[in-house]
Parts: structure tokens; sequence; C-alpha cells
């Protein structure tokens, strides 16, 4: 018999709108669109090239994260650390996933938020 935990809840963010995000991090920085450096000579073919290639990277990792809505998701973390749970949803910045009966070395989980940031890698079945 799986054996429920209960959820432990984060305090908010540092601009308390539980967001989480320090802008002064290096991940915000680099993430900023202020980071991508669009003037200079010759750059603008390149440019161009470089933002079609991310904008076929995004919509197949988009759409995978569509294809995964109610699978079993297996979860490798930090420290060797094995997971599993279905999957519900992500939030619009994809830095956290929304699961549930999330299965840990400890106990089964209802409902769980799992940090993208903790994340080594996923795998699911189709």
């Amino acid at each position: 018999m799986k054996v429920p935990v209960s959820v432990i809840r984060l305090p908010r963010g540092p601009n308390g709108t539980s967001r989480g995000f320090d802008p002064s991090s290096p991940r915000y920085q680099a993430l900023s669109p202020m980071s991508i450096s669009t003037v200079g000579p010759g750059k603008e073919g390149h440019l161009e090239q470089e933002q079609q290639g991310r904008v076929a990277l995004r919509e197949r990792y988009l759409h995978s994260l569509l294809a995964m809505v109610g699978h079993l998701v297996h979860f490798t973390l930090y420290e060797r650390v094995n997971v599993s749970a279905l999957f519900d949803a992500s939030d619009i910045d994809i830095l956290n996933f929304q699961v549930s009966d999330l299965q840990t070395p400890l106990g089964v989980h209802r409902e769980a938020l799992l940090r993208c940031s903790d994340i080594i890698a996923y795998t699911f079945e189709l």
C-alpha cells in the first residue's frame, strides 16, 4: 500500500508574487532579451538563422510538454534521485512542473510542484 506524504509549502519568492526569480541571477540575465546582441555588421543573417533555430526547438519542446499531460513521467533529479509522477501542467515560464501521485523514495505525494532546475532528465512513453 502506498503511504501518503504531506506536501511542504515553500515560502514566497523575492518579489512577493511567488514566482521566485531574481533579476540579478545569471539565469535571468542569460534569458533576458538584452543578452542577445542585434547590433553589428553582418550579424543580421546569423541572428535570423539563430532565431529560426530557437523557434523550431521551442515548438518541439512545447509539443513534447503537451504530449506528456496525463502520462507517467520518470524524472531523474540531482543526487541520483529517481521519482515518477503523472504530469499535469507547467507554468508559463516552464520553471515548474505540476504533477500528481509523485512516487518518491520516502512515499507518495498526492500533488507536487517540481522545480525544473532540480531536474536533470525526464522520460515518458507515448
